[in-house]
């Protein structure tokens, strides 16, 4: 036999005879499982409920079939969408209608500012601007061209930031409603290091914040390709469907309703992962679960954490930082917003509205328009935000439903009323700690140092890499990549090495 060849036939060998069980079988959990399948390694995934996907779910309302989680994914940094054509699904792939974001207050619904970076603005004096921040505001955001820079990294949070240099409206008014909306945390909780890279330093380089803002947009120009947010035509639930149907046909099991109770290290140092056994109709072939050599939890926060607390001596039960949302989808049949101008996103300024964005997703996405028919609309909101309950939490249903029909009204600047509806869904969730919040960064190195002190075992999810797909599936991946490494050849030279050097 050639010499050459006996490094790979033994990363063959050492792959067979691999077990690994993945606990949840969201995307970052599927993401995980295909790292190990893909190179030959015996995988079992085990999910709690009874379907995959964690958040990226979907569901028929009104007769229409409608994403209930994220409806895409950001396009930076390419590994969704690498994932996307890997699975074929690149074909389906769909960029959203371009529109503006809008801003809902006392003054109307009102596009928010073309230039701008996290809604700082580059130009105060824009007539954009000022009809959102006042005359007042503008003046006081002017003072930003005369104040002196900050050094780099004197400041990371973002409100604290804005508010210094440009003064409360602007932060009130351009700045947090997006953040609250879309992320449910406050801009003086966000770490500007993480939001926007390059901000400090430009501002350093420029003299002002509005300069700094410039630059930094300057140099997105420059590198920006391509559509910044992608969907999948049909919703994202066929991304869910082509991971388990791409594992399958790598061999691996999936196995859903079925709960992890625990993990129990074995004296030889494999693993035995306790499934409850309350259901007699699930079947889990004991093999797979009583000698896992890798364990990678990929479960909600609070359940990963149960589960790894006893293994991993830095890891607390309470340490958990989860933010309650509601969403209320409600489709429509409206002539009123048919005819309006579209506004595919719309965020309230703080304390203008009980909802905290609202997104009109048929006129977002052709394909979903298209499925619906004419003269029918999807509308999408969101309740709640840090440190309180959601407005809907106290209500039943049906005055759920109507509180949206009211909200969605005022903030698409249309007429809309209970007899519009033609069904709604009403779906609770706890969101993580964004990413970008303060500390979330290292508090998430620390966790991950204390896992990773820990021989078979990893943990994935957004409570760890950040919200949104671009975060988590890249994360899973480069995870899941550095336990198989350690698996197959431990800190000796690898065998991949020894075949580049022959």
């Amino acid at each position: 036999m050639n010499d050459a060849s006996e490094p790979l036939i033994d990363l063959v060998e050492a792959a067979r005879h691999e077990r690994v069980v993945v606990v949840g079988g969201g995307i970052a959990g599927l993401v995980a499982a295909l790292e190990f399948a893909k190179v030959g390694i015996l995988v079992t995934v085990l999910e709690a409920s009874d379907r995959l996907g964690g958040v990226a779910q979907g569901a028929e309302v009104g007769g229409v079939h409608v994403d209930l989680g994220p409806e895409g994914y950001s396009t930076k940094g390419g590994a969704v969408r690498a994932l996307v054509d890997e699975l074929g699904l690149g074909n389906a792939v769909a960029s959203p209608d371009a529109d503006a974001v809008w801003l809902a207050g006392p003054a109307g619904v009102v596009r928010q500012p073309a230039e701008n970076v996290l809604g700082i603005p580059e130009n105060p004096w824009d007539e954009s601007v000022r009809r959102i921040i006042g005359w007042s505001g503008t003046w006081r955001a002017y003072l930003d061209r005369v104040r002196p820079p900050l050094t780099i990294g004197q400041q990371r949070s973002l409100g604290h930031l804005v508010r210094t240099r440009m003064g409360d409206r602007v932060l009130d008014r351009l700045v947090a409603p997006a953040s609250l909306g879309a992320f449910a945390i406050h801009p003086d909780d966000v770490d500007v290091s993480v939001v926007a890279p390059g901000l400090s330093a430009a501002l350093t380089r420029t003299g002002s914040l509005s300069g700094a803002v410039a630059q930094v947009r300057g140099a997105r120009a420059a590198e920006r390709s391509g559509a910044p947010f992608e969907g999948i035509e049909g919703g994202m639930p066929r991304l869910v469907a082509a991971l388990a149907q791409r594992l399958r046909e790598l061999g691996a099991r999936i196995e859903t309703g079925s709960p992890v109770t625990s993990l129990e290290r074995l004296p030889d140092g494999r693993w035995e992962v306790q499934v409850d056994s309350s259901d007699d109709e699930r079947v889990v072939d004991a093999a797979d679960l009583a000698a896992a050599d890798i364990v990678v939890v990929a479960t909600p926060e609070a359940d990963a954490r149960r589960l790894l607390a006893p293994h991993a001596s830095g890891i607390a039960l309470d340490s958990e930082r989860q933010t309650l949302l509601e969403t209320i989808t409600l489709v429509l049949a409206s002539p009123e917003l048919a005819d309006a101008p579209r506004r595919t996103v719309v965020y309230p300024l703080p304390g203008a509205s009980r909802a905290a964005i609202v997104t009109d997703l048929t006129a977002k996405w052709a394909w979903l328009r298209a499925a619906a028919g004419d003269g029918v609309q999807v509308v999408r909101l969101s309740f709640g935000g840090p440190g309180g309950m959601p407005a809907t939490a106290a209500l039943d249903d049906s005055e759920a439903a109507e509180l949206a029909v009211a909200e969605a009204s005022t903030l698409l600047g249309v007429a809309l009323s209970p007899a519009d509806l033609r069904g709604f869904r009403r779906d609770r969730y706890s969101q993580p700690r964004p990413g970008s919040a303060l500390g979330q960064p290292e508090d998430a190195a620390a966790v991950r140092a204390d896992i990773a002190a820990v021989n078979g075992l990893v943990a994935v999810g957004a409570w760890l890499a950040g919200t949104g797909l671009a975060q988590v599936v890249p994360d899973a991946t480069a995870e899941a990549d550095r336990v198989r490494r350690s698996a197959l050849w431990g800190q000796a030279t690898s065998a991949a090495d020894q075949l580049r050097d022959e």
